[in-house]
């Protein structure tokens, strides 16, 4: 399944089970695939094992809270659009929401019709902004020419390589984003697709790879650095 046509997925945190059913069942007949947890720890679990396009999430959870496990994964660097769902109606409790992180609070009893039209609106600004500027079919960079077409590349050493369909749209990621840190996640979702998830040393077995082509001296990139702990990063 292409990208385009992919199903968005969502994934549901609701501990109240009746209610959880109710917007599971609402989401799928909207068409978005739908994944379930019911306390903040599965919740964070589920988070680092797969891409979601939007996270709704309850604030009153079992042993861990909403607003926690928004921090937690706000702190992972995770550019994910997150929905509040909270039966605390106080502008403080909303306020706190927002700045821990979350994109969007709505306090029950809520309409689901304004919810489902949240969520679309959260899902389709998510995806503009993974759509960044993009650059024609050759790029030129030191001495390197990367025909992204062809998928091959001449090096600064003048030889000419193949390259393949995974390297072409990781080095036509890190390029559209020149000079800022792709997150890791980010580039699992748009480069491997939706939750197909490789380890990190496969990407960074990829960076080295671009390093011994691309790079006058491979130890010392000047193109392709690694961000530990966060992501990578394409600089001119």
């Amino acid at each position: 399944m292409s990208k385009a046509n992919a199903k968005a997925s969502i994934l549901l945190v609701e501990d109240e089970e009746n209610l959880h059913e109710a917007l599971k069942l609402n989401l799928e007949l909207e068409g978005y695939e739908v994944s379930s947890a019911y306390d903040g720890a599965s919740a964070l679990k589920a988070f680092q094992g797969e891409y979601f396009d939007l996270i709704i999430l309850d604030v009153m959870l079992p042993e861990m809270d909403g607003i926690n496990v928004t921090e937690a994964i706000r702190l992972s660097n995770s550019e994910v659009p997150i929905l509040i769902l909270s039966a605390k109606n106080t502008s403080a409790d909303r306020v706190l929401g927002l700045k821990k992180g979350a994109d969007d609070y709505l306090t029950k009893p809520f309409n689901l019709e304004e919810l489902l039209l949240r969520v679309q609106k959260l899902i389709e600004k998510n995806k503009k902004l993974l759509d960044k500027e993009t650059i024609g079919n050759s790029y030129s960079f030191g001495n390197n020419t990367i025909d992204f077409k062809a998928q091959e590349a001449i090096t600064c050493k003048g030889e000419k390589i193949q390259l393949s369909k995974k390297e072409g749209m990781l080095l036509k990621l890190l390029i559209e984003n020149k000079n800022e840190v792709v997150p890791r996640e980010k580039i699992l979702q748009a480069v491997w697709g939706y939750n197909v998830y490789p380890t990190t040393r496969t990407i960074d077995n990829f960076i080295l790879n671009f390093r011994k082509y691309f790079e006058e001296d491979s130890r010392n990139p000047k193109f392709f650095h690694s961000v530990r702990g966060v992501g990578y990063k394409y600089t001119e």
